[in-house]
């Protein structure tokens, strides 16, 4: 005998006929990236937009250029770099006004540098100085998220706390392809979506988790189409388009701000470095995959844009070389001076109101270097 064929048993009634919630069809994603350079949209684009874009695009080339030598000459820990993808970087931090948030990764080091941050302060967590490196509510940058996707659901609990306080603030949360087979992305989304929080998903996909490819990851036809099963919008966007990826989060921010909800934008890109300096990628990817992605250049693709239309010149392309190279020497210079650190340091912003086990674990450490700097000075 079956449960339902118990005495008593709920039978219930045939359900209504099914109906969905939302219309599926503005949700999904476009067939193909979104792009603008090279297409008659490029035309309708600010041209002092462009010409900023590339600025910061050639400084960002020559940023991860010189924190990635730096790591080989034993100043920094790691770096994961972001060679290749500057556009999407570039273009997720200047689409913010002042009063908004970013939530990066910790391979968005050039976006929390191209909001503002000083490029020291934002590498040295990555130097294994301090926790973070700089302060948070300066720049409205928070810490590089090094767990995967974790500062997701963060971003969703900012902008939703915004919201109920009537503040007009738009959240941008930065993860990789590799990041949304976490739980947290599906919790973020949902939350998101359910609290209509004025939140941004940006993914950038730039084709592999460390090795592991996209296709070992998901069926999905594309990322962007994910957004449909938690009720908000996906747009797919050429991610080394920095034209198009500008208007895409734009879009996304200005609707977030309007009151219509989070938008889960998927920037399809490359790295074109290893994924850090311990990674060895020529084990699961070929040379000429690799130099298939450099035809498609972030810089190369904005530059041909702006020369094609008189924006650009040899003596400007010129400029923009220069301020990066100024920025590398600054950025080489202080980032070989050793720098004064306390040990007491690591109990300091850990918590507002430390805990009891932190105030032991501090006087522990406190009367260790103070052991140890007795026994030195009785030293002969």
């Amino acid at each position: 005998m079956t449960v339902m064929e118990q005495r008593g048993a709920y039978r219930p009634t045939p359900p209504p006929a099914w109906q969905p919630r939302t219309d599926p069809a503005p949700l999904l994603p476009d067939a193909e990236p979104y792009r603008v350079l090279g297409t008659e949209a490029a035309a309708k684009a600010d041209p002092e937009l462009l010409r900023r874009l590339y600025a910061e695009l050639v400084k960002g080339r020559r940023y991860n250029a010189q924190a990635t030598a730096l790591t080989k000459q034993g100043r920094l820990a790691v770096y994961p770099s972001s060679t290749g993808q500057e556009a999407c970087e570039v273009a997720a931090a200047l689409v913010l006004e002042e009063r908004d948030w970013l939530f990066p990764s910790y391979r968005d080091t050039l976006a929390v540098v191209a909001r503002g941050v000083d490029p020291v302060e934002a590498l040295t967590l990555l130097r294994g100085d301090w926790h973070t490196g700089y302060d948070p509510y300066e720049h409205r940058v928070a810490p590089l998220s090094t767990p995967l996707a974790t500062q997701l659901p963060h971003a969703v609990g900012l902008a939703h706390a915004a919201r109920l306080k009537g503040d007009d603030v738009v959240a941008l949360a930065m993860v990789g392809d590799g990041g949304t087979s976490e739980g947290d992305f599906h919790e973020a989304l949902n939350f998101a979506a359910v609290w209509q929080a004025p939140v941004v998903f940006l993914v950038q996909n730039n084709g592999f988790a460390i090795s592991v490819p996209l296709a070992k990851q998901t069926a999905a036809p594309s990322l962007a189409h994910k957004a449909v099963g938690y009720g908000m919008p996906g747009r797919l966007v050429d991610g080394n388009d920095a034209a198009a990826v500008h208007e895409v989060l734009a879009d996304a921010v200005r609707r977030a701000r309007e009151g219509g909800g989070p938008t889960l934008v998927e920037a399809i890109t490359y790295r074109v470095d290893a994924h850090t300096n311990a990674d060895d990628a020529t084990r699961y990817r070929g040379d000429a995959e690799v130099e298939a992605w450099r035809e498609h250049d972030p810089i190369a693709l904005l530059e041909r844009e702006l020369t094609g239309r008189g924006l650009l010149d040899e003596a400007g392309a010129e400029t923009a070389r220069e301020d990066a190279e100024t920025m590398a020497a600054d950025l080489r210079a202080r980032m070989n001076q050793d720098p004064e650190l306390d040990p007491m340091d690591l109990f300091t912003h850990v918590y507002a109101e430390p805990t009891p086990q932190l105030l032991e674990q501090r006087e522990q450490l406190r009367a260790e270097l103070a052991a140890e700097a007795e026994s030195e000075g009785a030293l002969p």
